[in-house]
């Protein structure tokens, strides 16, 4: 059945197969999505934080399972207009989880402006898990990412400089039409992705507190599991296999210039002061 197939052999499989599996693949999940489960918990960022690590760890749980051939099912963000029953599709039966609990990892939900409405409407139970990381070297490493990917063609500094004319407008354009999609927002949000206390109390704000864990993720790849446990209690887990999470998705890429990196800490300051309040201790990277 190719709904079972896993996300690591879609991965390997060439363009045409892959594309050929994940249609018969969604073809089989609508058919079946009524008797399909929804996320008990989502990772929903932030992008270039160690999401894909995570989401590694906890898919190797005994009592975790992700969603069938992908990581991230991007229902909130990009695929909302698609529907209910083509998100259910992608996850697994409800009759074979046998207790376990059900996730997904997008880290665009985090930056959208819609998502954490739509989750809280849909998943009305939904605990989240959000990763922070050091923004100046989030930024520095969603440049190298965008620009392997092919969606960044400018150099940092360029890239900088042109963010907020690139971003202009355009979350207000992504609230005015749910179905819009914006490729600017999505791919060279460098600094804006980066000022995590604003998204937090977004989330907040729909979700409650005490729904939000958020790790820092210089705790999570410190090379103890003390944090995994830390999420593995706050989703309500026993015990996992006890394995540091491994670093995942990593790209080679040179050193920023460090006037740069001081003009963007600086830029950065006063919503690390904000997210430090926030989150009742001082982020690893303002320690």
């Amino acid at each position: 059945m190719p709904r079972h197939a896993s996300p690591t052999l879609t991965r390997r499989l060439a363009g045409p197969a892959r594309r050929t599996l994940l249609s018969l693949a969604d073809g089989a999940g609508r058919a079946t999505a009524p008797a399909r489960a929804l996320p008990d918990f989502l990772v929903c960022g932030a992008q270039r934080c160690g999401t894909t690590s995570l989401f590694k760890a906890l898919s190797s749980h005994p009592e975790v399972v992700g969603p069938v051939l992908r990581k991230g099912v991007h229902y909130f963000d990009t695929g909302y207009d698609r529907g209910p029953v083509w998100y259910r599709s992608h996850f697994p039966l409800r009759a074979l989880l046998r207790g376990r609990k059900v996730f997904e990892s997008s880290p665009y939900y985090l930056f959208h402006p819609l998502a954490a409405e739509r989750i809280a409407r849909d998943l009305p139970e939904v605990r989240v898990v959000v990763v922070l990381r050091d923004p100046v070297e989030r930024a520095f490493s969603a440049h190298a990412h965008e620009s392997a990917r092919g969606f960044e063609t400018e150099p940092l500094r360029r890239a900088l400089e042109l963010e907020e004319s690139r971003l202009a407008g355009e979350e207000d354009k992504l609230v005015a039409d749910p179905s819009h999609r914006s490729h600017s927002h999505q791919h060279h949000g460098y600094v804006a992705r980066g000022h995590y206390i604003d998204q937090l109390l977004r989330l907040e704000r729909h979700l409650g507190r005490e729904r939000i864990h958020v790790s820092d993720h210089a705790d999570l790849f410190d090379g103890t599991t003390r944090e995994l446990e830390e999420i593995e209690r706050f989703l309500g887990l026993g015990p996992g296999p006890g394995r540091p999470p491994g670093k995942h998705n990593a790209r080679r890429r040179g050193m920023m210039p460090e006037e740069l990196r001081a003009e963007l800490s600086e830029r950065f300051a006063e919503s690390d002061a904000r997210l430090a309040r926030w989150w009742g201790r001082t982020p690893s990277w303002r320690a």
